[in-house]
């Protein structure tokens, strides 16, 4: 007999994935996209009258016993104009939220990598810290015949904010980007 390396469930129930949906306060949609599943599978394992086996397992156990950390995954309510999305390869590292008008900017990160983070340790960064950041994002404004750089991305003077349009803040040296939604 194989000797057993982990104390990880076989299998769990039906009653079991409702009871971790009801304590996460989720829909079976939500639930779904937390578990980056389909809606109808969270439904089929919720009417399963057999056990339910698999990777699942091992996820609901641990979000019974870490829930918080599944609540500190939700996306906030977005309430200003436009929101930046720092990402490192696909993982989401800050959300930015900005109203240009006020300039005000708000951010959630969602990781614990200071590194990874668009502000570093700074939790609260003002106006000119998020315009600082914009630029590390850009070329340089001092760069060699960046008139024809800036004609290959079709802007008319240095903006940082519209090069990262343009280019997502990509640079050769790193795995970070940046998407906007507005």
């Amino acid at each position: 007999m194989n000797e057993k390396l982990f104390v990880t469930p076989e299998y769990i129930t039906a009653k079991e994935i409702k009871y971790v949906r009801a304590q996460l306060g989720l829909t079976q949609k939500e639930f779904a996209m937390l578990l980056n599943c389909s809606k109808v599978t969270v439904e089929r394992w919720e009417t399963s009258k057999d056990v339910i086996t698999g990777p699942i397992c091992l996820l609901i156990r641990m979000l019974e016993k870490y829930s918080n950390y599944a609540l500190s995954l939700r996306v906030p309510k977005r309430e200003t104009p436009i929101r930046l999305w720092y990402m490192h390869n696909q993982n989401v590292c800050t959300i930015i939220d900005v109203n240009e008008m006020k300039r005000e900017i708000k951010i959630t990160n969602y990781t614990d990598h200071l590194m990874f983070r668009a502000f570093g340790v700074e939790e609260n960064p003002d106006f000119e810290m998020y315009e600082e950041f914009l630029e590390s994002r850009c070329f340089p404004r001092t760069r060699d015949k960046m008139k024809l750089v800036l004609k290959d991305l079709d802007l008319p003077f240095y903006d940082p904010f519209m090069i990262i349009e343009k280019t997502e803040g990509r640079m050769a040296e790193d795995d970070f980007w940046i998407r906007i939604e507005r």
